[in-house]
């Protein structure tokens, strides 16, 4: 996994590392370097995958609930 961010012109160095880092958290660069700092038991591990997959869930039903409101 690469991640390549190249200075636009007449764009500043911080506006480049924002971006930088933006790209880093999304595409889950820090997650896996925070993962791989400890050892996270399989219980642990399937706990914490099953709080996300609920989480992304909900939220999907929360922004299909307000699609259909919109209109």
């Amino acid at each position: 996994m690469t991640i390549k961010v190249e200075v636009r012109s007449n764009e500043s160095l911080e506006a480049a590392l924002r971006r930088f880092k933006r790209q880093c958290n999304y595409g889950g660069v820090f997650r896996m370097a925070k993962a791989s700092t400890w050892h996270e038991k399989r219980s642990d591990k399937s706990r914490r995958e099953r709080r996300e997959r609920m989480r992304t869930i909900l939220k999907a039903a929360r922004r299909s609930r307000w699609l259909l409101n919109r209109s």
